[in-house]
C-alpha cells in the first residue's frame, strides 16, 4: 500500500503504491483514481483501506478535482458535494487526510507542524510553469505557516518525459532546473527537479523521495500504460493527545540545494 511512509512532529505523510487494493487490470491493484474508468466499487473499497491505514473513516479523505492549474482551496472538513476544481489543498484541521492524486505529475506534501498547517498539492508540467507550489505555500501563509517543509513524491523522471523544444524553453523560463535531455538526447522536462527548486527557492526543507513513475512499476504511469491508475500522495495532521506512531517509509533524499544530476537520478 505505502511506497514511502513517514510520522514526523505528529504528521502522518505517505506516498501509496499499486499494491493491496482489489482493481483489476489495467488499474491492477490500489488505484484510488474514480475518473479513470475503474469500477466504482473496487476504487472505493481502495479508499476505505487506504482511510483504514490512516485511522480515518473513509469520508475524512480529502481529494481534488485535479486541473493542471495553480488554484489552491482551504478546506476545514470533507466536501459537501462534489470536490470544487483546484490543485492544491490546504487545511489547520486534524483528523483529515489530504491527497493529490498522479500517475506521471509530481506530489507535493507541506507541513508546518508549528503553525498546524498542512497542505497537498499536484504539480504538473502545467502546475510547475504556473508556480502551484507557491501559490500553495503563500495560502499557508496567509493563514500563519512560517517554517513550512516540503516532501516530493516521485513522478516521471527527465530521462523519460520528453517534450517538444518549445514547451521546455517555457518550463525553463520559469524554472532553469527542469531543462535536460530524454534517454534518446532529444529535449525533455525534469518536472520533479523544476519543482524542488522552486521550493529551495522559497526557503523550503525539502524530502525528494525517489522512484520514476515510468521506471518502477510498483507505481501507476500514464507515459507506461494507457489508460491506468492514480497513486497518491497522502498528508494528515494528528491532534496533539494522539499517540505518537513511527512511520514505515523507505529511503528518501534530504535535499539542501537541488541539482540537475539529482533530479536525473530519481
Amino acid at each position: 500500500m505505502f511506497f514511502w511512509h513517514e510520522r514526523r512532529a505528529g504528521i502522518d505523510l505517505a506516498v501509496t503504491d499499486r499494491h493491496g487494493g482489489v482493481s483489476a487490470a489495467p488499474f491492477a491493484g490500489f488505484n484510488l483514481a474514480r475518473h479513470v474508468g475503474d469500477q466504482p466499487g473496487d476504487v472505493e473499497v481502495n479508499r476505505a483501506r487506504l482511510a483504514g491505514e490512516l485511522d480515518l473513516a473513509a469520508e475524512r479523505l480529502v481529494f481534488m478535482n485535479q486541473c493542471h492549474g495553480a488554484s489552491v482551496e482551504v478546506v476545514d472538513g470533507p466536501w459537501r458535494g462534489d470536490p470544487p476544481a483546484c490543485d492544491a489543498v490546504i487545511t489547520a484541521a486534524t483528523d483529515l487526510a489530504l491527497v493529490v492524486l498522479v500517475a506521471d505529475c509530481v506530489p507535493v506534501l507541506l507541513a508546518d507542524p508549528v503553525a498546524g498547517i498542512i497542505g497537498a498539492v499536484h504539480a504538473g508540467r502545467p502546475g510547475l510553469v504556473a508556480n502551484v507550489v507557491g501559490a500553495a505555500l503563500d495560502a499557508m501563509a496567509d493563514l500563519g505557516a512560517r517554517t513550512p517543509f516540503a516532501v516530493v513524491g516521485p513522478s516521471v523522471c527527465g530521462r523519460c518525459y520528453e517534450v517538444p523544444e518549445a514547451m521546455r524553453e517555457v518550463a525553463a523560463a520559469v524554472e532553469p532546473t527542469s531543462a535536460t535531455v530524454s534517454w534518446a538526447g532529444t529535449p525533455a522536462i525534469d518536472v520533479g527537479a523544476g519543482v524542488v527548486a522552486q521550493l529551495a527557492g522559497r526557503g523550503v526543507p525539502v524530502t525528494w523521495v525517489p522512484g520514476c513513475t515510468r521506471e518502477d512499476d510498483r507505481l501507476f504511469s500514464y507515459r507506461r500504460t494507457t489508460p491506468t491508475g492514480r497513486f497518491a500522495g497522502v498528508i494528515r495532521r494528528y491532534a496533539a493527545s494522539a499517540a505518537s506512531r513511527g512511520g514505515g517509509g523507505g529511503a528518501a533524499y534530504l535535499v539542501d540545494e537541488p541539482s540537475h544530476a539529482e533530479g536525473e537520478g530519481v
